[in-house]
């Protein structure tokens, strides 16, 4: 296959982002009305139900006492502090975790882009974003071109949404656990995918899962893998796909769920990286070694995944 018709697919596969990006946005937006009506809805029960009981009340004692100011208790409204100033109390939310998101093209190391797209990790294309603080995106494609033997076929995307806390929709986590949900699920339902299966992936954010499918395209068959991240008030939404074309041997399954599985934690651990937190270590350093050092200053030496890491 050349690499004219795959620089097609990548930019087929770059248009479906688009689209995809756009439809989340549309979700995520459905959600928050979904939530604004959530908390809508039993504050006109309440305003039914006090109408009601002043209805009922008839033009007895209870009139007379809202006439007079009394507390009869049959006024919807909230006296709040019940100092005698009938001040109403704010509504309070607590705030998101995360105020900012990282720069999508930056967040995986040259040694990860390498390993995952290796004729394209110089090849990043920032998705379009109104509003960069919320939502980002990028993607990466690369196509190895081995002749007569074929081509193998890599294409990788990333994409951030961030929610901010709000009075009427709740909590930041509150609507980043709902798109969560809304992004596996989508991602276990994808037409004409064979083979779907779904696992937890470990110690990554709050919540994490990697789908993983084929799909058979013109181009040849692709072998699929999404994993979907939250952590705290931000989900993070990593696509990688790749073929073996003309010829080439199809690519390793479980060896392309490995790697999005290591590029989707490097790419949250760069949310908090972005919000003012050390990076996270590359190996456990609670692990006690067998032997206690004889210099006192062994501990400040880097270890050997940290002197690998790009």
């Amino acid at each position: 296959m050349s690499e004219g018709t795959m620089q097609r697919v990548a930019v087929q596969q770059d248009g479906r982002r688009d689209r995809d990006e756009r439809n989340a946005q549309r979700r995520a937006g459905r959600l928050r009305r979904g939530l604004v009506c959530a908390a809508v809805v039993p504050a006109v029960a309440l305003f039914a139900a006090a109408c009601s009981s002043d209805s009922g009340s008839g033009s007895g004692s209870g009139d007379t006492a809202q006439q007079k100011g009394g507390g009869s208790g049959t006024s919807a409204a909230p006296t709040g502090s019940g100092d005698g100033t009938g001040a109403e109390a704010s509504p309070t939310v607590q705030a998101a975790k995360y105020q900012k998101l990282p720069e999508p093209c930056a967040v995986l190391s040259k040694k990860t882009l390498t390993a995952l797209v290796p004729k394209g990790a110089k090849s990043g294309k920032k998705g379009s974003s109104d509003d960069t603080a919320s939502r980002g995106s990028c993607s990466w494609s690369s196509l190895d071109n081995n002749g007569v033997k074929g081509s193998q076929f890599r294409w990788l995307n990333i994409s951030f949404l961030r929610f901010d806390s709000d009075t009427s929709r709740g909590t930041g986590e509150k609507q980043a656990e709902a798109y969560y949900a809304s992004q596996v699920q989508d991602a276990q339902s994808v037409s004409g995918a064979k083979n779907t299966k779904s696992e937890p992936v470990a110690a990554t954010g709050d919540q994490a899962t990697v789908v993983h499918y084929d799909l058979k395209k013109k181009e040849g068959a692709f072998r699929q893998q999404t994993v979907v991240v939250r952590a705290a008030n931000v989900v993070v939404t990593l696509d990688y796909n790749g073929a073996g074309l003309a010829g080439e041997k199809t690519p390793d399954a479980d060896a392309l769920t490995k790697s999005a599985e290591k590029a989707a934690k490097e790419a949250t651990a760069s949310v908090a990286t972005a919000n003012g937190a050390a990076p996270a270590p590359s190996s456990p350093a609670a692990t006690p070694s067998k032997k206690p050092s004889k210099s006192p200053s062994a501990s400040a030496s880097p270890s050997k995944s940290s002197a690998k890491k790009d």
